[in-house]
């Protein structure tokens, strides 16, 4: 089976041209890869109705970091590649369920920002980001059936299924300050570490390895996502406007009790319990100065690091068994990545 390449196809390992010079290094160990990925988002984008292409191209356009397809494909250059246009539709497959998600997320929480710019539902409103999402989502399970690999459509659809159930979970944890360390982490194994475990899986099966090599790098995927997840939770504290594209304290004002949150109702002072309690219960972030005073004296910011360091060395003991590779050596310097971000 033949997946046909695309028009423009070429431009996506340089769409985020302030990437630190570690994550450009990364990118240039597929770099071909990438630009045949992004030649074929923007061929299976292509729709008749012409709102789906304008929130489409809105989306994808806003460019982001392209973790999960990074690292579907260099998991699969790391154990020993099927066809190339096969691997790059399992990237893409991975692309095009993240950005369902984020466009359902964004209504979810009534975000207005993403990436530096309006969300789709602030532009075109909630119905149609609810909908291009759906248009996504099927597209994705259209290039699965391309395939004809029913590993991988068994991998994705419970893929799928775990995300929206932490979406369901996360839902249920918002403004409530009783929130526990297990439940946080559950939802974010489901909303976030989930699908990037998925796509290494798919990699491996895609290129036909045994089942312990399909494990190993599952396992690299899900504690990879995992650490992504923590270290996004501290930004959210701790980062900045301009580089995240996002506002500090956007996870409290949408009552989210993440790991600093938690950490600090857990070991902070009486004030500082209350003051994050009340901050949660309410989504209010009138006293964001009190809040990140809290979480950074009770601990919870460092707490958080710990855990994701504690992650990404997992992710490096996932990938002992494989042969050593330059694309190995990426996906050791991506988990590195995953915790020094600063966006």
């Amino acid at each position: 089976m033949h997946f046909a390449p695309a028009p423009n196809a070429g431009t996506i390992a340089g769409m985020v041209a302030e990437q630190p010079s570690l994550l450009e290094q990364i990118r240039l160990t597929v770099s071909a890869d990438l630009a045949a990925a992004d030649g074929m988002i923007r061929q299976e984008l292509t729709s008749d109705v012409a709102l789906v292409n304008q929130v489409s191209d809105y989306i994808i356009g806003a460019g982001g970091k392209r973790l999960r397809p990074l690292i579907c494909l260099l998991a699969a250059r790391a154990v020993g590649l099927a066809p190339v246009d096969h691997q790059v539709a399992g990237a893409v497959i991975i692309e095009f369920i993240h950005t369902a998600t984020l466009l359902h997320d964004d209504v979810v929480d009534g975000s207005s920002q993403r990436r530096g710019r309006h969300t789709a539902n602030q532009v075109w409103g909630n119905a149609a980001s609810v909908l291009v999402g759906d248009f996504l989502y099927s597209r994705a399970f259209q290039l699965m059936v391309k395939l004809g690999n029913p590993r991988v459509m068994e991998i994705m659809a419970d893929a799928t299924n775990v995300i929206a159930e932490g979406e369901v979970l996360q839902l249920m944890n918002t403004n409530d300050p009783s929130t526990t360390e297990e439940r946080y982490l559950d939802v974010i194994y489901r909303k976030t570490a989930r699908l990037f475990e998925a796509g290494t899986q798919i990699a491996g099966v895609i290129a036909g390895t045994d089942a312990a090599t399909e494990r190993a790098l599952a396992s690299y995927g899900r504690h990879l996502g995992n650490a992504f997840q923590l270290v996004d939770d501290v930004l959210d504290y701790r980062g900045t406007h301009e580089k995240r594209g996002k506002n500090i304290g956007d996870d409290l004002a949408e009552g989210k009790p993440t790991l600093p949150v938690i950490y600090g109702l857990q070991h902070g002072t009486a004030s500082e319990k209350a003051v994050l309690r009340s901050a949660i219960e309410t989504g209010s972030i009138a006293e964001l100065d009190k809040v990140l005073s809290a979480i950074e004296s009770s601990g919870g910011l460092e707490y958080t690091i710990n855990r994701a360091e504690d992650e990404a060395q997992q992710a490096l003991a996932a990938l002992q068994p494989l042969a050593n590779s330059a694309h190995k050596e990426a996906l050791i310097k991506l988990a590195g990545f995953a915790v020094s971000r600063t966006y």
